[in-house]
């Protein structure tokens, strides 16, 4: 998609933070391919590459109303899985960086920008926050990682009420469930992010990159594994 309506991402810098802002104002952040592809790019860019920690938001509207679902809805099996290896892969770019992450949410935050919030390693939503995957409603379900992330946040059981339900929810909820770090006043969720930036950001490099794959794999092995991914890490960076 070209034209006035077919977005940008912006990336500005300021003392080791990237933040990067989805620019699809009239389609409320609406994630077609065009806008994956630029979010990658940035994701690309030695502004982000350099940083010591990334905020992604949606700017003071709204963080993403979801995929723009129109360009998906004529593909083909085999043209949705070209879609996955191309700017579908972005979600996944998003939860791979090696710095941190904080996803900075106000407004809607549905279906494809629910799943890239769940892809940063932390998220702050203000108390204007809307909630949900709306997917089931249009005959699909969540497939950038959004059942994937949920299932190993809060478990089967909330996963199935949220996606078979399609239902909307709140800041407050999703604060009460582990998935949101904080909730702020309206209008404060970018600077409270990069405030928890930050603090990140002051922190060595290398530990915080090994220590994110660390967790992440912990929370999909066994304890025995899981230790020992920790004592190879801790072996690791004994000297850095």
């Amino acid at each position: 998609m070209t034209g006035p309506d077919a977005g940008a991402v912006g990336v500005t810098t300021a003392g080791g933070i990237a933040v990067v802002a989805l620019d699809r104002a009239a389609k409320r952040n609406a994630l077609s391919t065009h806008l994956e592809s630029r979010l990658a790019e940035a994701l690309r860019s030695p502004s982000v590459v350099d940083s010591r920690a990334v905020v992604i938001t949606g700017g003071a509207a709204v963080f993403s109303a979801g995929a723009d679902v129109t360009e998906l809805r004529e593909m083909t099996p085999a043209a949705i899985a070209a879609y996955y290896r191309a700017s579908g892969a972005v979600y996944e770019a998003v939860a791979n960086l090696p710095q941190p992450t904080v996803a900075a949410i106000t407004g809607y935050c549905l279906g494809g920008g629910l799943e890239l919030a769940l892809a940063c390693d932390l998220r702050v939503a203000d108390e204007r926050a809307e909630f949900g995957f709306p997917e089931i409603g249009l005959g699909i379900l969540p497939g950038s990682g959004g059942i994937a992330r949920v299932v190993r946040e809060l478990g089967p059981a909330r996963t199935r009420d949220l996606v078979l339900r399609g239902r909307r929810f709140g800041p407050a909820e999703a604060a009460s469930w582990g998935l949101l770090t904080e909730v702020v006043p309206a209008g404060a969720h970018v600077d409270r992010a990069r405030a928890l930036a930050a603090e990140l950001a002051a922190a060595p490099p290398q530990a915080l990159a090994w220590t994110k794959q660390v967790i992440d794999a912990a929370a999909e092995s066994s304890h025995r594994t899981a230790l020992l991914l920790e004592q190879l890490a801790y072996a690791a960076l004994n000297r850095t």
